[in-house]
């Protein structure tokens, strides 16, 4: 397991950051392949679709992160 020894207040400080970078690559995806598009180049527009997947992805796996460092404090209680 990636987390075993790790503290549960730990993984929450490390859920959480993950899920605002997740936001953040969201936004930034969603505003460079949508808002910006005609002012960029083929390669950025590439990239912020990129951003519109990873974004999402790390948010997800930022909250069940969460979930589980929930789960070990109350395991650990």
């Amino acid at each position: 397991m990636l987390y075993h020894s790790a503290s549960p207040q730990r993984l929450m400080s490390t859920a959480n950051a993950l899920m605002v970078a997740g936001v953040l690559l969201l936004l930034l995806g969603v505003s460079g392949a949508y808002l910006f598009d005609r002012h960029l180049a083929m390669g950025s527009i590439i990239a912020s679709h990129t951003l519109v997947i990873l974004g999402p992805t790390a948010l997800k796996i930022g909250y069940v992160m969460r979930l589980l460092a929930e789960r070990r404090e109350k395991l650990a209680a």
